[in-house]
C-alpha cells in the first residue's frame, strides 16, 4: 500500500512538474510576443514623431506603457513559475530518492504480482477445466435423461397401445355378451308372446264358449224367469190369505207381516251362517292335514332322544286338537252331513295320532321342552365346580361390601379431624358455593401401561376459594392402594390463586383398566382429584365404509384399495 502510494504521488508530481512546464513554455511564448509587439511599437513611434502625427504617437505611447506593464507581469509570473517548478522538481527528487529506497521491495511486489497473476491464470484453467467437465457432465445427463424421456415416451405408447387392444377386446366381449344377452331377450319376449297369443286364444275360446252357454241357458234363464215369476205370484197369493186369515181373526195385520217378513230373513241368515260354519269346518280339515303332514315330514329328521322326552308334550297337544274338535261338533250339530266329514276327520286324524311315533313334537311342546332343557347345563361337570357358581347377586354383595368398607374408612378419616373444622366461603356477606381446590390436569390418566413397570404423573392444585385455605391427603381409593402412592408435602396456607404440586406413582401388577380418585381434604371441605388407568390395547379402524368399484366393462378388472390403521398401541394379528 505504501508503495502504491508513493507511485501515486510521482505520477502526480510529475504531472504537476509537466503542467508548470507547460506554463512556464506559455508565459515565455507570451513574453516573446510581448516584446515583438514592443518593437513593433517602438518603430511605430519613431515613425509617427518623424511624421509629426500627434493623436497616433499618443495612442502609441499608451500601447507601448500597456505592453510595458503586460511584459512586467508576465515575467513576475514567469519568476513565479519557474520558482513553483524548481519546488516540484526537488519534491519530485525526493520522491524518486524515496522510490530508489524501496526499489528493492518494488522488484520484490512486482515479481509478486507476477506470480499473483500467474496463480490467477492457474485458478482460471482449471476452473475452465472444471467447467468442461461439467458441461460434459451435464451434456451426458441430458443424453441420459433423452434416452430415459425416448423410454418413458415408447413405454407410455406401449402401454396406450395395450390399453387400446384391451379396450378392443373388452369392446368385443361386451358385444359378445350383449348379443346374446339380446338374443335371451328376444327369446324371451318371443316366448311371452307366445304366451300372450296362447292366453288370448284361450280367453277367446272362454268369450265364445261363454256365447254359446249364454244362448244355451237363454231358455233355462227363462224357465227360470217364468218359475219366479210363478213363485213371487203363490207368495203373494199365501200373503193375501194371510191377510184374510188374520183379518178374519181380528188380528193387526201390519204387524204379523212384518214378523213374517223378519221370520223369514232371519231364516234366510241361518242358512247363510250354516254355509259359512261348513266352509269354515272344511279349511279346518285341511289345515289340520297339512299340519299332520309337515308333523310326518319333522319327525323323520328328530332324533330319538328328543322324541322320548316329547312323549308328554305330544299327549298335550293330542288333548289340545280333541278339544277342538269337540267344539266343532258341539257348533255344528245342525249339520248332520257337515257332522259326518268333521267325523270322518277326527277319525282320520285320531287314527293318525296313534299311528304317529312319540317323537311328533309341536311348536309349542317345543318351545316348553326348550325352555325347560336351558335351565339345566349343557355341559354339568363344568358348571358343578365352585368357582364357576358366582351370581349377580353374590357380585353385588361383594360391591356393597365394599362400599360400606369404603364409607367407614372415610368416616374415620372424618372423624380424626378436628370437630368444625370446614368453614364456609364467605365473600361480601354470600355464601359462595362450589369447589375451593381444582387440578390440573383434571384428570389423572395411565394410558398404555405394562405391568411390572413405574409411571409418574405430576399435578397441581390451585386454590380457588375467596380466602386463605389448608389442604391435606386423605387417601386414594380401596382397589388403587396396592398400585398407587402420592407424595403430598402439605404446603400449609395457601393463598387464593397459589398452588402446589402432588407427584402420583402408578406400578401396575395386573393388565387390567383401573378406576378410582386421589381423595383430599380442605378448610372448607373434601375433594378429590380422579385417576384412570387403561392398559394397552389394539384399536382397528378402516377408512372406507363401501368400497365403490364404479361403472366397468363385462370381463374388465378393477382394484381398490383400502387402509387397515392400528390407532392403538399394542399390535395385533388380523384376517
Amino acid at each position: 500500500r505504501n508503495l502504491r502510494e508513493l507511485d501515486d504521488i510521482a505520477k502526480e508530481k510529475e504531472f504537476v512538474v509537466q503542467k508548470v512546464r507547460d506554463n512556464l513554455s506559455t508565459c515565455q511564448l507570451r513574453i516573446k510576443m510581448l516584446a515583438k509587439q514592443l518593437e513593433y511599437v517602438d518603430i511605430e513611434t519613431q515613425k509617427e514623431e518623424e511624421a509629426g502625427n500627434v493623436a497616433a504617437l499618443s495612442r502609441l505611447q499608451a500601447t507601448h506603457r500597456r505592453l510595458c506593464a503586460e511584459l512586467q507581469k508576465e515575467k513576475d509570473f514567469e519568476w513565479k513559475i519557474a520558482l513553483a517548478l524548481k519546488e516540484n522538481t526537488l519534491d519530485m527528487w525526493h520522491i524518486e530518492t524515496e522510490q530508489g529506497k524501496y526499489e528493492i521491495l518494488h522488484e520484490q511486489f512486482r515479481k509478486d504480482e507476477e506470480e499473483l497473476e500467474m496463480q490467477y491464470q492457474e485458478r482460471a484453467g482449471v476452473r475452465i477445466q472444471r467447467e468442461k467437465t461439467a458441461a460434459l457432465q451435464a451434456e451426458k445427463y441430458q443424453q441420459a435423461r433423452e434416452k430415459k424421456e425416448a423410454a418413458a415416451q415408447k413405454e407410455s405408447e406401449e402401454r396406450h397401445k395395450k390399453i387400446l387392444e384391451d379396450a378392443k377386446k373388452n369392446h368385443e366381449k361386451a358385444v359378445c355378451f350383449l348379443r346374446k344377452s339380446m338374443a335371451r331377450i328376444h327369446e324371451k319376449n318371443a316366448k311371452e308372446e307366445a304366451k300372450t297369443r296362447e292366453h288370448m286364444e284361450r280367453r277367446i275360446q272362454a268369450v265364445l264358449s261363454l256365447k254359446t252357454s249364454i244362448t244355451s241357458n237363454r231358455e233355462k234363464l227363462r224357465s227360470l224367469q217364468a218359475w219366479n215369476k210363478a213363485m213371487a205370484f203363490e207368495a203373494e197369493k199365501q200373503e193375501m190369505k194371510m191377510r184374510e186369515a188374520i183379518l178374519a181373526e181380528g188380528g193387526n195385520v201390519a204387524r204379523e207381516m212384518l214378523l213374517h217378513k223378519r221370520l223369514l230373513e232371519h231364516e234366510k241368515e241361518k242358512q247363510a251362517y250354516r254355509e259359512q260354519q261348513q266352509l269354515r269346518k272344511f279349511e279346518i280339515v285341511s289345515q289340520i292335514l297339512q299340519e299332520k303332514a309337515s308333523i310326518h315330514k319333522q319327525q323323520r329328521s328328530q332324533s330319538c332322544s328328543k322324541a322320548v322326552k316329547g312323549g308328554g308334550e305330544l299327549e298335550t297337544s293330542s288333548q289340545w286338537r280333541m278339544k277342538t274338535w269337540q267344539y266343532i261338533e258341539k257348533s255344528c250339530k245342525h249339520s248332520a252331513g257337515a257332522v259326518s266329514q268333521v267325523n270322518e276327520g277326527l277319525r282320520i286324524n285320531r287314527e293318525t295320532s296313534e299311528e304317529m311315533p312319540h317323537e311328533v313334537l309341536c311348536e309349542n311342546g317345543e318351545d316348553r321342552e326348550r325352555d325347560k332343557t336351558l335351565v339345566e347345563p349343557e355341559f354339568p361337570g363344568l358348571w358343578s365346580q365352585e368357582w364357576h357358581k358366582i351370581s349377580r347377586e353374590e357380585m353385588d354383595v361383594k360391591q356393597q361390601a365394599t362400599r360400606v368398607k369404603k364409607k367407614e374408612t372415610f368416616e374415620k378419616k372424618m372423624e380424626e379431624l378436628k370437630p368444625g373444622i370446614f368453614h364456609k366461603q364467605i365473600v361480601s356477606g354470600r355464601d359462595c358455593k362450589g369447589g375451593t381446590f381444582y387440578s390440573k390436569p383434571s384428570c389423572i390418566h395411565f394410558k398404555d401401561f405394562d405391568v411390572g413397570q413405574v409411571y409418574k404423573k405430576k399435578i397441581a392444585l390451585i386454590n380457588a376459594s375467596y380466602s386463605v385455605n389448608f389442604c391435606r391427603l386423605v387417601g386414594t381409593s380401596e382397589w388403587l392402594q396396592d398400585f398407587l402412592r402420592v407424595r403430598f408435602d402439605p404446603p400449609g396456607k395457601m393463598s387464593p390463586g397459589m398452588s402446589c404440586e402432588v407427584v402420583v406413582t402408578f406400578q401396575p401388577m395386573i393388565n387390567e383398566a383401573l378406576d378410582g380418585e386421589v381423595m383430599f381434604m380442605a378448610q372448607t371441605g373434601s375433594f378429590s382429584v380422579p385417576v384412570k388407568c387403561t392398559p394397552k390395547r389394539c384399536i382397528l379402524a378402516i377408512d372406507k365404509e363401501l368400497i365403490d368399484f364404479g361403472s366397468h366393462v363385462v370381463g374388465e378388472r378393477v382394484s381398490r384399495t383400502i387402509n387397515l390403521t392400528n390407532s392403538g398401541a399394542l399390535g395385533t394379528r388380523f384376517r
